[in-house]
C-alpha cells in the first residue's frame, strides 16, 4: 500500500517540477464531507479527527520528507503558522511516508503545526481534497465555515500563500 502512495507521490513530484511553482485547481472536485469526517494518526499514534479544526482557516498540505518542493515550502508554512495562528489559522500536514522519516524531518525542520500520517488513507484523503493524481506537494485552503477556497498543486511561496489566507482571517 505504501508503495502505491509513494508511486503517486513520485508522479506528483515530477508533475510539480514541470508545472512550476504552483497551479491552482478547481475546488469543485473537493469532497468536503469526506474531509471533515476523516481521522488520521498523528506522530504519537493518536487518531485525530480533522473536524476538530473546523471553524478555523485550515491550510491542509499533503507532503513527504523526500519531496524537494515540499521541503522548500515548509519553512514559509512554519512562519505563517507562527504569525497568524492566534488569528485562527491552522496548518495541517498530511505526510505520505513512514512515521520515522517524518518524525526526523519534523524535528529537524522545527515544524510547529500538527502532522498526520496516513499511507493509503492519506492518498484517499488527498483524492477527496481534489487531488486525484496524488501530486505532491498539494495544498487545500479551507475557510472558517469549512468550505474549500483554493487548491494548489506544487510548491507555493510564502508570499502567495499569505495573500490567499489573510482575507480569510
Amino acid at each position: 500500500m505504501l508503495a502505491v502512495a509513494l508511486g503517486f507521490g513520485l508522479m506528483g513530484v515530477l508533475a510539480s517540477h514541470f508545472i512550476g511553482e504552483h497551479q491552482s485547481r478547481s475546488v469543485e472536485a473537493v469532497r468536503v464531507d469526506r474531509l471533515w469526517a476523516a481521522e488520521l494518526e498523528d506522530l504519537a499514534g493518536q487518531r485525530q479527527a480533522l473536524a476538530q479544526w473546523r471553524g478555523q482557516v485550515v491550510v491542509l498540505n499533503f507532503w513527504a520528507p523526500w519531496c524537494p518542493p515540499c521541503r522548500k515550502e515548509i519553512p514559509g508554512f512554519i512562519r505563517l503558522q507562527q504569525r497568524y495562528g492566534a488569528r485562527g489559522l491552522q496548518f495541517l500536514g498530511v505526510a505520505l511516508d513512514q512515521p520515522e522519516p517524518v518524525r526526523e524531518y519534523v524535528q529537524s525542520a522545527g515544524i510547529n503545526y500538527p502532522i498526520l500520517l496516513g499511507g493509503m488513507a492519506a492518498v484517499m484523503l488527498g483524492q477527496a481534497a481534489g487531488n486525484p493524481q496524488g501530486g505532491l506537494p498539494y495544498t487545500l485552503i479551507l475557510g472558517r465555515q469549512g468550505q474549500p477556497v483554493i487548491t494548489l498543486l506544487g510548491a507555493v511561496s510564502e508570499r502567495r500563500l499569505e495573500e490567499l489566507i489573510r482575507p480569510l482571517l
